[in-house]
Parts: C-alpha cells; structure tokens; sequence
C-alpha cells in the first residue's frame, strides 16, 4: 500500500511540476512574444516566412524548454534558436529556387518617389546586412534593428559586453564601407 501511494505522490508531484513549468514558459513566451518574428524577419525580410520560422521556434522552445538550465536566458536561447531556423528556412528556400530553376520576380514598381527611394536604401541596407560575416549580423540585427540593449545581446548571444562592442563597432565600420 505505501509502494502504491508513493507511486501516486510522485505521479502528483511530476504532474505539479509540469504545471509550473508550462506557467513559467507561458509567462516567458509572453515577455519575448515578438523576439521571434523580429529575429526570422531580420533574416528572411519575407513577413509569412518570419511568421512560419517564428511559429515553429515556439513549438521547439515548447518542447525543449524543460532542457533548458539557466531559465533567466530564455531571450538569448529563443534568439539564437530563431536565428539558426530562419537560416536553415533561407537555405533550404535557395536550394528549392535553384532546383526548381526559376526567374526571381521583379517587384512591381512603386508610383511614390519616396516610396521608391526608401525601398532601395532598405534594400541596400539589408544587402550589406547580408554581406557581414554571421557573427557581426546577429550583433547588429539584435542591437542597431532591435534596439536591445549591450547588456541584452550579450546574454542573448553568450558573449561579453566588450565582445559585444567589438562587434558592433566592426560591423558599424564594414557596413560603412559597403554603402558607400
């Protein structure tokens, strides 16, 4: 009989415990809602494909979350777990176009002058984006695009603050250069 009711107890406890660990992925999912999307658009600057990307790091980060030791890092581990999907999603979106060997489709041109003009320079930017090395592109995606903090990125992407800056700094100069 105490064999049963320990079996019982611990099926309770375990049962608990998960309940509060969906709680705690709940309540960090809602602190870091849009850091997914805003992660895959910054790579894949195609709104349904940063939805699609982003959706399916939540799942993951659902059904991984128990793994994850030091909790306080949610942002950072969503972050780089976004960022490393979207550049599968991009790779694997570049090998269908080549296999399927299909024309890229021009964009249809804008009647607004400015209109015009801002998309070039974005396109420019996100060209010279492109063009950094992965460990300067997170950096500047997360700091200059997303407007977090030194602090933030450098937990997001597990790395000294000075680390951080260094980057930054290196990105910032290389961007420059391609711009020009």
């Amino acid at each position: 009989m105490n064999e049963f009711a320990g079996l019982l107890s611990g099926s309770l406890v375990s049962a608990e415990t998960a309940d509060e660990l969906a709680r705690e992925f709940e309540a960090r999912l809602a602190d870091s809602s849009t850091l997914a999307f805003r992660v895959a658009y910054s790579v894949l600057r195609h709104r349904q494909d940063a939805e699609d990307v982003a959706q399916e790091a939540f799942v993951r980060a659902h059904r991984e979350f128990h793994q994850l030791r030091d909790r306080d890092r949610f942002r950072g581990w969503l972050a780089r777990m976004t960022w490393r999907m979207a550049l599968d999603h991009r790779r694997g979106q570049k090998r269908r176009e080549a296999r399927e060997d299909r024309a890229a489709v021009p964009d249809v041109a804008a009647s607004h002058e400015q209109t015009v003009l801002a998309t070039e320079r974005s396109r420019r930017l996100w060209e010279a984006i492109d063009a950094l090395p992965e460990r300067l592109r997170l950096v500047v995606v997360l700091a200059s695009i997303e407007e977090h903090s030194i602090r933030d990125v450098a937990a997001m992407v597990d790395a000294p603050e000075g680390t951080v800056k260094s980057r930054l700094f290196e990105a910032r100069q290389k961007l420059q250069e391609l711009l020009r």
